[in-house]
């Protein structure tokens, strides 16, 4: 349903716009409490703010941190799925989550990726057809204090090479 309301947005609006928007008013995501407030046009950077509010309270008073892990998981996943485009298969692969310091104030999360990053990820899929990469990004409150920090680990493919890999898999079980 998000693919194709993107692919029918995309007539209109920026990819960047659609992205944002796009985020902030999915049931799935809005229930995260976070927000996205900067998308670049390229879409190689996001910044989301997570405000702490009633909804993600803990039972210490603190941010939730499953609101953390929650506002941080699909991001990477969907920005590279943007910017590689329909010839590749990205999916989450795995997180580490480590909780520094409790977040009792609105806090903040950057998703970067480089033009040489995305570079390196084209090259590698073209000699070996799939990767797995690691991303680590840090949520941080107004002071630049690190509340948390996740290892996002990411599995990137040629999708004809995907396809091919399932079919042979669905064939041995």
């Amino acid at each position: 349903m998000y693919k194709v309301a993107t692919e029918f947005l995309k007539r209109f609006f920026k990819t960047s716009t659609i992205y944002k928007y796009g985020f902030n008013w999915s049931p799935m995501y809005r229930r995260t409490t976070a927000k996205l407030i900067e998308v670049s046009d390229d879409l190689h950077y996001v910044k989301i703010r997570l405000k702490l509010n009633w909804k993600n309270r803990n039972y210490a008073g603190s941010l939730f941190g499953g609101s953390m892990l929650a506002a941080t998981d699909p991001i990477y996943m969907i920005q590279l799925i943007q910017i590689l485009g329909d010839d590749y298969v990205v999916w989450d692969k795995a997180v580490e989550a480590r909780y520094k310091r409790p977040a009792r104030t609105t806090i903040y999360g950057e998703f970067i990726f480089s033009e040489q990053e995305v570079k390196n990820i084209k090259d590698s899929i073209s000699k070996n057809k799939e990767t797995e990469i690691l991303k680590t990004m840090s949520l941080v409150d107004d002071n630049q204090n690190i509340i948390a920090t996740f290892n996002k680990t990411l599995y990137i493919a040629d999708k004809q090479f995907y396809k091919d890999k399932l079919k042979k898999r669905q064939a041995t079980n």
